[in-house]
Parts: C-alpha cells; structure tokens; sequence
C-alpha cells in the first residue's frame, strides 16, 4: 500500500510514521508513505498557497495551482481525499475499503477552505471524522490512514484480531477483561473463565448488543449486526 500525504505542515506527521503499528506495517514492507511538503509547489519567490476568496469573506483559500502541482508530481497517487469538515463521516466501512487498494493520496485541508476547483479536477472523495472544525485536516487524514492500514492483511500480525472491533459489524466492542481474576471487589465474569466457547461467543455479543444499545442506540439501526439472535457462524 501506498500512502500519499499532501500537507502544509510534514513535521506533523513525523511521530506518527515513527511509532507502533504505522511503523511496523512500514519495515514489514506493508505501507510505504510519502510527505509532500505543499509549500514546495507554492508560487513566487515567497511560496505562496493561498490567497483571499472571490465574492469576500473572512479568511483565505488554498490556491489550486500548488495542489495540482503537488498531485501531479505523484506517480501512483491512486485514490485521492480531502480532508474536510464538510465531507462525508468517514466510518468503519471506509477504513475497510481503502484498505483494499495499492494507492491513497490525503490532501490536507487548511485554512478556510480549498479552491473548489481542486475537488472537481482531482479529488475522488472528501470525508471528515465528525462534526466539528479543526485547524487543519493534519490530525484527520492520522486517523484515517489509522484506521485503514490497520486492517491490511498482515499487519496487525492476527488478522483475525480487527474482527471483533468496535464498528467492525457495526456494533460497539464488548468488554475485555484480563487478570487479576477480582480487582477492588470486581470479578471476571464467570462465563469467560469457563471454557466454553460457545457459550462465550454468545455472551460476547450479547454484550456488544447491550453496550451499542447504552452507548449508541443509532447504530442499532444501521448494523447488520444489531439483532441478538444473528447467526455470526
């Protein structure tokens, strides 16, 4: 897989890549990433990427010709984001599709806005990760490739593991428990000392259903995965 990331601010990303999973999925040769610093393809001696928006209004916009630049000096860019606060949610359901694919290029929005221009020549999607403004679409696009390349195959080392993560089916994760078997008056639910397995899969979605039920009621809804006494064999 391979990882594109266009931004204003590369320093941002430099931990991210460096540590755990991102990290390994890079020396395992599962995820190969490339930074492009966006103020490279600025125009004029100053660099510039941005200038005031056409009919007014406060703040300033990112320039299309930088970003076009910056695309185009990509090889394999493959499937281009933007991320935007006014973009689609970004779910569980994307991070499985993305993981799919050779190539993912991020554009990191910034400022007010990008010039629209850059969407309808470029751009195959533009998603956010939830309803509220951020400085800059730096810390979107971390937990977008986040959540993609967790769930190539190999990467997590158990491919198995990503299974009965929260949204994976669209419900909420049930509880986890290690030892001690009691800690400050609380034990382990008798069912996941007992060896049965069937039994535990069972209460493991019941619990899934209990918790997605307290915690977020709309994904009951949506989830293929909200009635009880679905068959998961």
């Amino acid at each position: 897989m391979i990882v594109n990331i266009i931004t204003l601010f590369p320093d941002m990303f430099s931990g991210v890549f460096s540590e755990s999973i991102l990290s390994r999925a890079i020396t395992n040769g599962h995820l190969s990433v490339r930074i492009v610093n966006l103020r490279e393809y600025g125009l004029g001696s100053h660099r510039v990427v941005d200038d005031t928006p056409y009919g007014g209004g406060g703040g300033m916009i990112l320039k299309p010709e930088p970003i076009a630049g910056a695309l185009e000096d990509i090889p394999e860019r493959g499937h281009v984001i933007l991320t935007s606060p006014r973009g689609r949610l970004f779910r569980q359901a994307d991070a499985l599709r993305l993981s799919s694919l050779d190539a993912v290029t991020i554009v990191c929005g910034h400022y007010e806005g990008v010039d629209e221009r850059v969407s309808e020549l470029f751009v195959h999607e533009e998603l956010s990760i939830g309803d509220y403004v951020l400085t800059g679409g730096e810390l979107p696009a971390m937990v977008i490739v986040d959540a993609f390349v967790r769930l190539i195959p190999g990467v997590l080392g158990h491919d198995t593991s990503q299974s009965g993560d929260s949204h994976y089916e669209g419900l909420l994760e049930y509880p986890h428990y290690t030892r001690p078997r009691e800690f400050r008056g609380l034990a382990v639910p008798e069912v996941l000392l007992s060896g049965n397995h069937e039994r535990i899969r069972a209460w493991r979605k019941e619990m899934s259903v209990m918790k997605t039920r307290e915690m977020r009621p709309d994904l009951l809804d949506k989830s293929p995965g909200g009635t009880p006494d679905r068959d998961d064999a």
